[in-house]
């Protein structure tokens, strides 16, 4: 019933973990997405801090709900040119260094041209270091290795690369015949897929939302005030889409819909959490209800400005978050079922 749809979200899912956009750079993910928009004729509005909005009309104009998803990633920022002309970095986000040892990135210099290298301990060969299996993975061993002929800090800065440059880690975007799709950033392009698919869909349809609809594409979630502002003001349902975490004592799994609970931040609001159960009981979607302990979300950023709001977090099971990061279509195709419900479905307040 949904393959067209899941071909579509898997489709701009490619697309989008392919185009960098860690927090801070994200404009060019941002273009990708007001263009997809403005092609199905959606509006959108660009908000200062770098935000996308978009709006669809409902019948009811008085009480309005928001869907968001956040399209920035993981990444790093150049922190030092070493002596020997390698980089150190800071990370952009909330990971472990070793998630990223290994891993291909780009250099994204201030005149928009990029610099290939690898993330890599200095102490990588075995030959040579006696701790390369045991040094610790942390900001002082771990450093870019440059895909340039440079030996020192001068070579390097001669390639015009410097401090505050943003890296980007390659995505290794993989789609298995068994249904998996495997690749970073997952957490949270796999959820802004789902709402561009779905607004297309609602673009094209001849039945009228019960309520007017706000569609925030966010860019500053990893770094946790993403959704904390462009709100309107008749918004009383606020709905973030965001990755659900998997892992020893998590419900959450690679082929449900998650509907959270609590995270890190604290109780999502009880009535919408049960009425999202409700849609799932009434179409037999297929899902879970979890708790995420060290996890937070727009939603909950825009609680914690000072919004009054009703809450809630849903999203497809991601393993080996802030990793590399899997999931599985049917998981996608659960939470686009839940999507298409909730935003049909009345108010319960």
């Amino acid at each position: 019933m949904y393959d067209k749809e899941l071909q579509g979200i898997i489709s701009i899912l490619k697309d989008l973990v392919h185009i960098p956009s860690p927090s801070g750079y994200t404009s060019e993910a941002i273009a990708y997405i007001r263009r997809f928009l403005e092609d199905v004729g959606i509006q959108t509005q660009l908000l200062n801090k770098g935000a996308l909005l978009a709006t669809i009309d409902g019948k009811n104009n008085d009480k309005q709900r928001m869907l968001t998803a956040h399209v920035d990633t993981l990444g790093a920022i150049v922190k030092d040119i070493k002596e020997n002309g390698r980089l150190a970095i800071d990370k952009i986000g909330g990971y472990a260094f070793h998630s990223i040892e290994g891993e291909y990135c780009l250099i994204h210099k201030s005149d928009k041209s990029t610099v290939s290298g690898t993330i890599v301990m200095h102490q990588s060969s075995v030959h040579v270091y006696k701790d390369a299996d045991t040094a610790k993975r942390n900001e002082e061993n771990i450093e870019v290795r440059i895909d340039a002929a440079v030996h020192d800090e001068k070579g390097t800065k001669a390639l015009g690369i410097a401090v505050g440059d943003f890296i980007s880690f390659a995505p290794r975007f993989e789609q298995t015949p068994s249904g998996f799709i495997k690749s970073r950033h997952l957490d949270d392009k796999a959820s802004v897929a789902l709402l561009l698919q779905l607004m297309k869909q609602l673009a094209g349809s001849k039945i009228k939302l019960p309520y007017t609809t706000h569609f925030l594409i966010s860019n500053n979630e990893e770094i946790g005030f993403g959704g904390n502002a462009g709100i309107p003001e008749k918004v009383i349902e606020y709905v973030a889409v965001d990755m659900g975490a998997i892992g020893d004592g998590q419900q959450t799994d690679e082929f449900t819909v998650s509907i959270c609970a609590k995270d890190g931040s604290g109780p999502y609001h009880y009535g919408l959490r049960t009425h999202l159960v409700s849609l799932c009981q009434q179409e037999s979607i297929p899902y879970k209800l979890d708790i995420y302990p060290y996890y937070s979300s727009d939603a909950s950023a825009a609680i914690k400005a000072g919004h009054d709001l009703v809450h809630g977090l849903i999203g497809p099971g991601i393993e080996g978050s802030h990793s590399m990061e899997r999931t599985h279509q049917s998981s996608l195709e659960a939470t686009y079922r839940l999507l298409c419900a909730y935003t049909y479905s009345e108010m319960n307040h």
